[in-house]
């Protein structure tokens, strides 16, 4: 959504239905696709699964154990050709990154922080987080007392429609809306990409 905002004509794939997707959705393993395909957009943004840099994964329980590490599998892919692309990933992922910016809700002024890392072959402008205004005002998921100061994004006990708001996505269910990130990231992302293609046209 947010490279729709941003003025591209968004085309998605995902090896699972995605039956909330608003946009031309067609369901594959990416690796599956032809190359020269891929290299036919404009620009592309890829989010490898980051089940294995998530805190599951830290937490030494074997959880996330089978999980793979497919960034580099994915930049080698991207780099097919020389058109703009960005890899998206959770801050665990940090040490397969390649100088990566990090975005933040806070920055948006969105009730999430849900801080993110976006690598590319494009000089990317970063934007600092701004947790200062983010005061305590919201009920926590748990049984605790204190109140958070943003909304927690995939749980049960807090209401759909609060997380939604938080995100800014008004389109996903619960599962979705916990494996996402806000529209305003990609919107600021793809705002840049498209100067880079005006300069470089």
């Amino acid at each position: 959504m947010g490279y729709h905002r941003a003025g591209f004509r968004v085309v998605g794939v995902d090896k699972e239905p995605q039956p909330n997707y608003p946009f031309e959705f067609i369901q594959a393993d990416v690796r599956d696709l032809d190359v020269d395909f891929i290299s036919s957009f404009d620009a592309r943004h890829a989010s490898p699964p980051c089940q294995s840099f998530t805190a599951y994964r830290r937490r030494g329980d074997g959880v996330g154990d089978s999980y793979l590490n497919l960034i580099p599998e994915t930049r080698d892919l991207l780099s097919a050709s020389e058109a703009p692309w960005v890899i998206e990933n959770v801050q665990g992922a940090a040490s397969q990154m390649r100088a990566p910016i990090m975005l933040c809700g806070s920055s948006f002024h969105l009730d999430v922080r849900r801080h993110r890392l976006f690598e590319s072959n494009v000089d990317l402008r970063p934007l600092a987080c701004d947790h200062s205004w983010q005061t305590p005002r919201f009920a926590q998921a748990t049984n605790r007392a204190n109140l958070r100061s943003t909304v927690e994004i995939g749980v049960w006990r807090i209401p759909l429609e609060v997380q939604k708001r938080a995100m800014g996505i008004d389109w996903m269910e619960l599962r979705e809306l916990s494996e996402s990130i806000p529209p305003a990231y990609t919107e600021f992302i793809g705002r840049q990409l498209i100067e880079h293609l005006a300069v470089t046209a």
